[in-house]
């Protein structure tokens, strides 16, 4: 018999670039239909037709072979600012939360979904300089005060995962691809970034699970499939 959610649930996958987060929810999400589960596999800032146009804007924006600015100026070499970032980054998430998610939770389904509101903390918060009490009001705005149930951290060395994230091949779900400009950012940028990610989690945790991405996927996902179902038995 299939397990009966008495809600749905909104589980995100979090970390920075080459942390794993698509192959682990990949797996996540077989074995949870294996449970007996229905599952919903999403991702930001393309899981939706918006998004995903918003998400080729900026890339077609970056200036090739450049890396974005670290401080208040333009993120991209076509000149889109932090701020503007941000504000697409939101009105993905928006469109992404009313048409993907919500849907998806009123089913009683489980949601995975590879980033969400803590990847805009920790990227253009803690990694670009904005205002963290902004962009917290910009994220309530954008998601109505929804938020993760659990939220699942793979943290790796930004040297680790950004020489990951060079060897894999483009296009796939959720992976950063050729000529991503957050990729290209700087290698003490990304460990800014990690840094507010290990951050967010130390405030938040009983929302947090932290998994040392580092080991092979094979373990992580061990790592992880552990966390999962014991936030699922807790609320069955």
């Amino acid at each position: 018999m299939a397990p009966r959610l008495r809600r749905g649930v909104l589980i995100t996958l979090e970390g920075g670039e080459g942390a794993g987060k698509t192959t682990v929810a990949e797996a996540l999400a077989g074995l949870l239909r294996d449970e007996g589960y229905k599952v919903l596999r999403t991702r930001e800032p393309a899981g939706t037709d918006l998004g995903r146009l918003i998400k080729e804007a900026l890339e077609r924006l970056a200036a090739p072979g450049e890396a974005a600015s670290t401080g208040g100026g333009p993120a991209y070499g076509g000149g889109v600012t932090p701020a503007a970032e941000l504000l697409l980054f939101e009105a993905a998430r928006a469109q992404h939360v009313e048409e993907v998610i919500r849907p998806a939770l009123e089913r009683g389904e489980v949601v995975l979904c590879d980033r969400f509101s803590d990847s805009t903390l920790a990227y253009q918060g803690y990694g670009r300089g904005l205002s963290l009490d902004h962009i917290r009001a910009c994220n309530h705005i954008a998601t109505g005060g929804l938020a993760p149930h659990l939220t699942l951290l793979l943290d790796v060395l930004p040297e680790v995962g950004l020489a990951r994230a060079e060897r894999r091949p483009s296009g796939d779900l959720g992976q950063v691809e050729a000529g991503d400009a957050i990729g290209r950012e700087s290698l003490q940028f990304h460990r800014r970034v990690r840094e507010g990610f290990l951050t967010l989690a130390q405030r938040e945790p009983g929302r947090f699970q932290v998994l040392d991405a580092g080991p092979p996927a094979e373990a992580v996902t061990a790592a992880a499939w552990e966390r999962v179902k014991g936030f699922l038995e807790h609320i069955l």
